[in-house]
C-alpha cells in the first residue's frame, strides 16, 4: 500500500538513511538533501567521487526559493510547460548539505510529478537527493530488475512500489539557467 511505503521511506530519511525508490524517470538512490552524512553514504554506495554534485527533488516549485538565492521568473514557466521531467541547474544554492552543491555554487532541482515521491516530499518537508541507482560509471538501469544487487543490499530501504513496472523511462532533461534567465541544455 502506498501510505505504508511512504511511512517506511520517511522513517529512513528522517534517521539519515538512504532509500532506493521509483521516480518520474529512472529508479533513484536518495536521502535527505540537507544531511551531509547521508549524502556521503550515497557516494560510498555508488563508488562516486564526492566532488560531484547531485540533483534534488521538490514536490512544488514554490519551494525552490528556499534553496536558491535568486530564482529567475522564467524558471516557473519552464517547469509548468515542460512535457518531460526537467532538471534545472540554478546558481546560488543555499540551505542544503555542502556535498550536494556543485563547486560553482549551483544545484540541479527537479520539481517532480510522481505520486509516490510527491507524497513523500510533502510529508518529509525537505528536498531529497536523486541519483541513478547504479555504481558510478555503470549503465543506468531501465527497470528495477536491472538494479545491481550490490546497490539493493547497500541502501537502508528498498521501496516496494512500482518494482514490477517495465515501462522504459529515461533520465530527465537537464538545463542550466542563469540568474538573468538565459538557459542552455546540458542533456536533452
Amino acid at each position: 500500500m502506498l501510505k505504508t511505503e511512504i511511512d517506511k521511506a520517511l522513517t529512513v530519511l528522517k534517521n539519515g538513511g538512504v532509500i532506493l525508490y521509483p521516480t518520474d524517470t529512472v529508479w533513484g538512490i536518495g536521502c535527505d538533501a540537507t544531511n551531509e552524512e547521508a549524502v556521503e553514504k550515497i557516494n560510498a554506495i555508488k563508488g562516486r567521487s564526492s566532488d560531484k554534485s547531485f540533483i534534488i527533488l521538490l514536490d512544488n516549485d514554490s519551494k525552490i526559493q528556499s534553496y536558491i538565492d535568486e530564482v529567475p521568473e522564467v524558471a516557473y514557466d519552464l517547469i509548468e510547460y515542460a512535457e518531460h521531467p526537467l532538471t534545472i541547474i540554478f546558481s546560488g544554492a543555499k540551505n542544503l548539505a555542502k556535498n550536494v552543491i556543485n563547486a560553482d555554487g549551483s544545484v540541479g532541482i527537479r520539481v517532480i510529478k510522481h505520486d509516490f515521491v510527491q507524497q513523500l516530499l510533502q510529508r518529509f518537508r525537505k528536498p531529497v537527493v536523486s541519483t541513478s541507482a547504479n555504481i558510478s560509471g555503470q549503465p543506468t538501469p531501465a527497470f528495477f530488475d536491472e538494479i545491481d544487487e550490490e546497490i539493493k543490499s547497500a541502501v537502508d530501504y528498498v521501496v516496494d512500489w512500482e518494482q514490477e513496472l517495465k515501462i522504459k523511462k529515461k533520465s530527465s532533461t537537464i538545463m542550466k539557467l542563469s540568474p538573468s534567465g538565459q538557459f542552455s541544455f546540458i542533456r536533452k
